[in-house]
C-alpha cells in the first residue's frame, strides 16, 4: 500500500533507524567523504539520470521501483516541477501534498509511473492533514515559498466599506510552515528533511521575504538539527518571475526599469540544476545531513547588463531607465496591485540588494572539512549558463517570434 496513517506508518517502521538513531550510529554530522559501516559503495554515490540507484528494481527509468518514498510540500510550484520530473526518471514514489485545485497538481501526474504518487489534499492550518501528506516517507523535502502575502478583498461595516483580508502572511509561508513541517519531522521519525531556503537573506534585509526566509531556516536548523539546507540564488527557467521581469516591462511599458544605477549584483541559477541538486541528495541523503547546499550560478551580472542582454535577444529597441531607490520601490508598489503579481513593493526591496554567493568558488573548495558549505559542484553538478537557455523561452518575446526568419509558407 503506498500510502499509510502516520499511527500505522511509525507502527511499520519499528526498530527503523531514526534520526535520533543514526546519529547515535554514526555521529550528529556526516561527513562527506564518511561511509557507513557495512556500506562497500563509494564515500558519494551518485549516481547520474541513467544510472541504477541503490535498492532501486525493474526495468530502469521512470518504470523502475527505486525504493524511496518522498513527500513533497510546495511541488507545483518552479523547483517543484523541475524535482518531480527528476525524482519520477529515478522511479522514486511521490507524496505530493496541494492545497489547491486538482488541476494544480495534474501536470505532475505524468512524470511519474502508474501508482507511484498520492496526491493529499491539505492544509497549512491543519496538522492532521499535513501528517497524511508525509505518511510513510523517507524524506520530506519543503519546497513552500511566496513572494508576496496571499489574501482577498472583503466587505465591511465601516467606508469605504471594503477592506483586506490576509489568508497567508509572509511570516506565515517561510517560518511557521517551514517550522511545523520541520516538528512534524522529528514527531513521526522522518530520516531526512530538505529544506530550501535562499541566499542573499540576511536578519535586517529591507525585504520581508528574505528576512522571513532567514527566520525560516534557522527555525528549522534548531527544530530539525540534521536537516539538508539548500541555498539557491534568483532562479531562472521557463515561466520564471525573473528574465520575464525584463522582458514584460520592455514590452508592456516601452523601457525596463532598474534599481539606482543598475550595478546591483545577482548570480543567478538554472531551476533544473537545483532540481537536480535535490535529487542527487535524496541518492544518498545521510550523507548530506545537517550540511548546507548552496546553488548559484556560473557567472554574475548587473541588472542592468541582464536588461540589455534580454533587450539584445528579444530584438527590442527599448531603453534602459535608471530609476532612484524610492521611486523604484513605488513603481513596484503600484504593480503589486495587479491581479497576477509578478513584481512588488518587497521584491523592489530585494533586488536593491546584491545576491550573491557568501564566497568565491575557490573560497568553497578551500574550506575546511568540519562544517563545510558544498555546492553544486560538490555533488557533480556543472551550473548552467543563462546565456545557454534564455532564448528557448524569451524569443517568443521577439516580433513574430521565431517565424519571422523564415521564408515561404510556414
Amino acid at each position: 500500500m503506498l500510502g499509510r496513517t502516520a499511527a500505522a506508518r511509525l507502527a511499520q517502521r519499528g526498530a527503523r533507524c531514526s534520526p535520533a538513531a543514526h546519529r547515535r550510529a554514526f555521529g550528529s554530522t556526516t561527513s562527506l567523504g564518511a561511509t557507513p559501516p557495512g556500506d562497500d559503495k563509494p564515500d558519494l554515490f551518485l549516481p547520474k539520470i541513467t544510472d541504477r540507484r541503490l535498492n532501486e528494481g525493474g526495468p530502469g527509468g521512470r518504470q523502475s521501483n527505486a525504493d524511496l518514498r518522498v513527500a513533497i510540500f510546495g511541488a507545483t510550484g518552479f523547483i517543484g516541477k523541475h524535482l518531480c520530473h527528476q525524482l519520477g526518471h529515478n522511479g522514486a514514489y511521490a507524496y505530493i501534498g496541494n492545497r489547491g485545485d486538482e488541476a494544480e497538481h495534474r501536470e505532475l501526474k505524468p512524470m511519474f509511473d502508474l501508482g507511484h504518487t498520492r496526491f493529499v489534499f491539505y492544509s497549512p492550518n491543519d496538522v492532521d492533514s499535513m501528517r497524511e501528506v508525509i505518511g510513510d516517507a523517507d524524506i520530506v523535502i519543503n519546497l513552500i515559498s511566496k513572494t508576496y502575502a496571499s489574501g482577498q478583498p472583503v466587505q465591511t461595516d465601516k467606508f469605504p466599506f471594503i477592506g483586506w483580508q490576509t489568508n497567508h502572511s509572509l511570516e506565515d509561508v517561510n517560518v511557521r510552515i517551514a517550522k511545523q513541517i520541520a516538528e512534524l519531522c522529528v514527531e513521526m521519525q522522518v530520516d531526512n528533511l530538505i529544506h530550501v531556503s535562499a541566499l542573499g537573506i540576511s536578519e535586517d534585509h529591507p525585504s520581508e521575504w528574505a528576512r522571513t526566509k532567514w527566520a525560516g531556516e534557522q527555525a528549522v536548523r534548531e527544530t530539525y538539527p540534521w536537516a539538508t539546507i539548500v541555498r539557491p540564488t534568483q532562479l531562472f527557467g521557463s515561466e520564471d518571475k525573473f528574465l520575464h521581469y525584463f522582458a514584460n516591462m520592455s514590452k508592456m511599458y516601452g523601457f525596463i526599469p532598474v534599481c539606482g544605477d543598475g550595478s546591483v549584483l545577482t548570480q543567478p541559477v538554472w531551476a533544473p540544476d537545483v532540481a537536480k541538486t535535490i535529487s542527487r541528495i535524496t541518492d544518498a541523503p545521510e550523507k548530506f545531513q545537517g550540511r548546507t547546499v548552496d546553488c548559484f550560478g556560473p557567472s554574475d551580472y548587473t541588472y542592468e547588463e541582464l536588461g540589455k542582454f534580454v533587450l539584445d535577444l528579444t530584438e527590442q529597441d527599448k531603453k534602459i531607465m535608471h530609476i532612484p531607490e524610492k521611486q523604484y520601490i513605488m513603481m513596484a508598489k503600484a504593480l503589486g496591485y495587479q491581479s497576477f503579481v509578478s513584481f512588488n513593493e518587497d521584491m523592489a526591496k530585494l533586488w536593491s540588494r546584491d545576491i550573491v554567493p557568501p564566497m568565491t568558488q575557490e573560497e568553497y573548495r578551500n574550506q575546511p572539512e568540519e562544517g563545510k558549505i558544498l555546492t553544486m559542484e560538490d555533488i557533480g553538478i556543472t551550473a548552467t549558463p543563462i546565456e545557454k537557455e534564455a532564448f528557448s523561452y524569451l524569443h517568443r518575446f521577439r516580433t513574430a517570434g521565431h517565424f519571422g526568419r523564415v521564408d515561404g509558407y510556414h
